[in-house]
């Protein structure tokens, strides 16, 4: 981990001569506490872990280097499309069912997860319209092709990331038409999806009917998030020391109760430390808006922030019974190879969003 960061570093510093560094630090502080939080299980448990870290930083550099060039972006915007959609049709085809979703493909001793890589695609195509910015038919081919992968997750039972997804449409959406009424309106067909979600799927209403209500079914459908309460308060702000928790005996707790294992072992202060570190990318994002070459790094960057944003609300919210539970992961820290190597690929779009990525290239 040490050795990879350090190589992570004098490649963009001294290699490639960039003069930020802020971006991969986010990246690399937040890695490092979800791969130490897991060592504490035991050093096998961090071993795919550490593996899928170096990958993600790769695809960081690689996709980095891939948004350089607009014209290049553009020519394979459609071809990125397709490979999200096939890659789609083999998660049906080829995935297994895990905890009620079928989002899991198991190769060999291998398993991963598509959906999560599919997020890169999904910034790619909504953010890859340089011309023409808010004309109807480019804002109605993005729509079908929203529409299209919500449906998948729908098949798949993959309502969690459903939501993701959706998120970081009205984000790509609302930049790229700038209509209020062209939300509203996307929002109105959303909630007529969840009342007909309510409907054919009861069981989604019936996981969340202890929600705001954990107390009262501790032992039952409230069991994880009572725990996640009752340990976070026992960690107080510095935590109980690594591997010294009882969260970790509870189902999920180093994925999608990962926040209140954090704040047990780690401390709240660490936690808090985790939600602010994500929180701060879309600032930093937002402040890259006015400065970027194109829209396209403006509106990719403000996508993938946000996403990581709501998908760390969803995380943390839904373990303390703020939200329903929905069962995704917190990004950069839970277990997951498929995770980490998405968030690093969503790290590269607010990278390139920065006026200073290309600055040396550009004066070559």
């Amino acid at each position: 981990l040490f050795t990879a960061s350090w190589v992570l570093y004098f490649f963009s510093r001294r290699i490639l001569k960039r003069v930020s560094f802020e971006i991969e630090t986010v990246g690399l502080l937040l890695s490092s506490i979800g791969i130490l939080l897991l060592s504490g299980e035991g050093l096998d448990t961090v071993k795919m872990q550490i593996a899928a870290f170096g990958i993600g930083i790769v695809l960081f550099c690689f996709l980095v280097w891939f948004m350089s060039d607009l014209e290049r972006v553009m020519k394979l915007r459609l071809y990125i499309a397709i490979g999200a959609i096939l890659l789609f049709v083999a998660n049906l085809v080829l995935g297994k069912d895990v905890n009620g979703s079928r989002n899991w493909i198991f190769i060999g001793p291998f398993s991963f997860q598509p959906s999560e890589f599919i997020k890169i695609a999904f910034v790619f195509v909504g953010a890859s319209t340089l011309d023409h910015l808010q004309t109807k038919k480019n804002i109605t081919e993005f729509i079908v092709f929203a529409a299209i992968c919500l449906a998948f997750l729908f098949l798949m039972r993959d309502f969690g990331t459903a939501l993701i997804f959706f998120a970081c449409f009205l984000i790509i959406a609302f930049m790229r038409s700038g209509s209020v009424r062209t939300i509203a309106l996307i929002c109105s067909a959303a909630v007529f999806g969840v009342f007909l979600i309510l409907r054919f799927r009861p069981y989604v209403a019936q996981r969340f009917a202890a929600w705001r209500h954990v107390w009262e079914f501790a032992n039952e459908a409230g069991y994880q998030q009572t725990r996640v309460l009752t340990y976070t308060a026992s960690g107080g702000f510095f935590g109980v020391g690594l591997g010294n928790g009882y969260l970790k005996s509870v189902f999920a707790s180093t994925s999608d109760l990962v926040f209140g294992m954090v704040c047990e072992e780690l401390g709240l202060i660490l936690g808090l430390t985790i939600v602010l570190a994500i929180a701060l990318l879309v600032f930093y994002a937002r402040s890259d808006v006015t400065r970027s070459r194109s829209t396209f790094y403006s509106i990719s960057a403000c996508a993938a922030a946000g996403m990581m944003l709501f998908q760390t609300c969803l995380n943390v919210f839904g373990a303390t019974d703020v939200l329903p539970l929905t069962g995704v992961t917190l990004p950069f820290v839970s277990q997951g190879g498929s995770s980490m190597v998405a968030v690093w690929g969503l790290l590269a779009f607010i990278k390139a969003s920065d006026e200073r990525t290309y600055a040396v290239r550009k004066r070559k």
